[in-house]
């Protein structure tokens, strides 16, 4: 049956999102919308991150709450920084160590600090150990590092289990 469905949850969302994009409860719909929940975890499984056995769900719904309060309230301190004197603006590029070795913690972090407005994940050196950031203020770089490695990578270590320190 693991053969059959990879990723059972993902199968299972991609059936409910074709029921939900034909709006109608039609029996060649349920099938269509079967066979491409099958199909299609089948045939992108080789690019997908698998989760690692032993990670904390309750405490990723936590981490995402914060990071959605987050991007709410960086929402409005990107608005009020672009509304007032655009010359007053500090734009940097900053490059934060990471201590995380988890494929998917890394790109989870990647991806947070890209959501959130004001800052965008640049680039990743080769080796995943640091991560070059953009910030739209940055008056203190080093106050920047501190955030994202407090505010997300230490959270990101509980959840998903990494041998890095």
């Amino acid at each position: 049956m693991k053969h059959l469905l990879p990723h059972p949850a993902q199968s299972l969302l991609l059936l409910l999102a074709w029921m939900l994009l034909v709006d109608t409860f039609a029996f060649g719909q349920w099938l269509l919308g079967s066979v491409l929940a099958v199909l299609i975890p089948l045939l992108c499984n080789r690019l997908l991150v698998e989760h690692p056995p032993h990670w904390k769900p309750l405490k990723l719904l936590r981490f995402l709450l914060m990071v959605m309060g987050d991007i709410l309230v960086a929402n409005f301190q990107v608005a009020r920084l672009t509304l007032g004197r655009v010359s007053q603006l500090r734009p940097a590029f900053v490059e934060v160590p990471i201590d995380l070795d988890n494929e998917l913690a890394i790109s989870v972090l990647v991806s947070v600090v890209s959501l959130t407005p004001g800052s965008l994940a640049a680039d990743l050196s080769l080796d995943r150990r640091n991560l070059l950031v953009h910030g739209l203020d940055v008056p203190d770089a080093q106050a920047m590092i501190d955030e994202i490695k407090q505010r997300y990578e230490a959270p990101l270590k509980e959840i998903f289990p990494c041998s890095a320190t």
